[in-house]
């Protein structure tokens, strides 16, 4: 995600709907091997949230699903993936506990909620959580969420020692790292100051810091609470231990540099490339094929919509590749800020394919708040279907798309809108690969968890 030219796996749900943890403990292992080659010792993965709620806006495909048995499974074996390797072994993180799934808000933006009691909880969220801490995960990023069952409705768990202490230190057992989500988001920087928040966090038993908004500043104030006696050295000694040994534990006590010239040997490797690919080319899910609509029955005079999600986004450039060297009709990539006079225009001279495709980017993005598609995109595909046009729609991303256009004749989705979900998405429609992947959500009105149309291919 932060770096480029690393290998292209697709999001946490695609490897769900492939249905194959193997795949999961892969990616774990060529995740960790990348990383060390690059001199990352720690990453921020696996998601252990239950993505139960379907509006989600900033969970959703980074979740393996809403089944916390499946989730659990798929956090575990990339838990085990990252060891495969001792030299290249790197410290896991579960996120976002307590468990962001079920919440409506992104805690980018504001302070998110869960209103389950205790029992669901313990049935639901706090599953996948269990698992990893039983694989020995390295480290726990907990979530900017209020969780009435636990503490005050208005306290983020971040800042909260009943949830931080209480809970994963004393009643989950939990030895490793606690680390905050990111303090700049406005699920606490909306209700605490830099200084406070900072504060408030180790006080609950955080040991890491993510990203404060003032660092030095968050430094000041920490060294200020002890010597005011509001933070114990005890306290601060207990966090600096667990640092210490979590850096023992991948080796930076014996060694910390990196071999510059071989990183392009390590990284991307041709093998891992072409097992990514494979990975999402099991997870396109195909949900609705009115009239076998998929694979396309004459690709050549099939118009294809490619709609972004613009902001200097490479977005539909492997779809316009794998395009160009098929037979295939007119093919528009589309931008969310175009008028709706331009869209019209494009409406207009796809009404004389056979066919028409639309290839919506649905991306997961913090500090948006919302995953409906941009501009004037949802009123084009009204317009089409409208029109009694056959269309299909491809969801790049969040399955639940489909919810928004019920009347489209056929609808599948690769979870994920990075460049190998985008060749899988083409390998599908022209029927070159089998179409085998099964819902990991329940997408409401629609269809149930666990469904899928199976397509073998031409």
């Amino acid at each position: 995600m932060r770096v480029d030219s690393t290998t292209l796996f697709p999001h946490a749900m695609a490897f769900a709907a492939g249905g194959d943890p193997q795949a999961t403990k892969y990616s774990g292992e060529v995740t960790a091997r990348d990383a060390r080659a690059m001199g990352v010792h720690w990453v921020f993965f696996p998601v252990a949230d239950v993505n139960s709620n379907p509006d989600n806006p900033i969970i959703n495909i980074r979740s393996f699903g809403e089944n916390p048995r499946d989730v659990s499974e798929h956090v575990r074996a990339f838990i085990a993936g990252t060891r495969v390797d001792n030299k290249n072994r790197v410290l896991t993180t579960a996120k976002h506990f307590p468990g962001h799934g079920d919440t409506a808000v992104d805690s980018h933006l504001a302070l998110a909620s869960i209103q389950s009691d205790r029992q669901h909880l313990d049935t639901i969220e706090f599953v996948p959580f269990r698992a990893a801490i039983e694989e020995g995960v390295d480290s726990i990023m907990t979530a900017h969420i209020g969780v009435p069952a636990l503490d005050a409705p208005d306290l983020p768990a971040t800042l909260s020692p009943a949830i931080m202490t209480g809970l994963l230190r004393e009643e989950f057992k939990f030895p490793g790292l606690l680390v905050t989500d990111a303090l700049e988001m406005g699920g606490v920087a909306k209700g605490y100051s830099n200084a406070e928040a900072a504060v408030r966090a180790l006080e609950a038993g955080a040991d890491v810091l993510l990203m404060p908004p003032d660092p030095e500043g968050a430094i000041r104030a920490v060294v200020a609470a002890v010597k005011k006696g509001r933070l114990s050295a005890k306290r601060i000694d207990e966090s600096v231990a667990r640092v210490l040994a979590a850096k023992q534990t991948v080796g930076l006590d014996k060694g910390k540099l990196v071999d510059l010239e071989a990183i392009a040997d390590v990284v991307n490797s041709p093998e891992a490339a072409a097992r990514a690919q494979e990975i999402a080319d099991h997870a396109v899910t195909l949900v609705k094929n009115d009239g076998g609509q998929v694979p396309l029955r004459n690709p050549a005079n099939t118009c294809f919509l490619i709609m972004t999600e613009g902001r200097g986004t490479t977005q539909g450039h492997a779809i316009g590749d794998e395009l160009a060297k098929r037979k295939t009709g007119q093919v528009f990539t589309l931008d969310p800020v175009m008028p709706d006079i331009e869209l019209d225009a494009v409406a207009q001279k796809s009404a004389a394919c056979e066919q028409t495709v639309m290839m919506a980017f649905a991306s997961v993005a913090s500090y948006r708040g919302s995953l409906a598609l941009p501009g004037g995109f949802p009123r084009l595909i009204d317009n089409l279907v409208a029109g009694g046009r056959a269309v299909t729609l491809v969801s790049l991303g969040n399955p639940y798309l489909v919810r928004n256009f019920p009347s489209v004749s056929a609808y599948f989705t690769t979870f994920s809108p990075v460049p190998t979900s985008e060749i899988a998405a083409v390998k599908a429609l022209y029927g070159e690969i089998d179409i085998n992947g099964h819902l990991p959500v329940t997408i409401p009105g629609i269809a149930n968890f666990g469904f899928g149309i199976s397509v073998p291919h031409r």
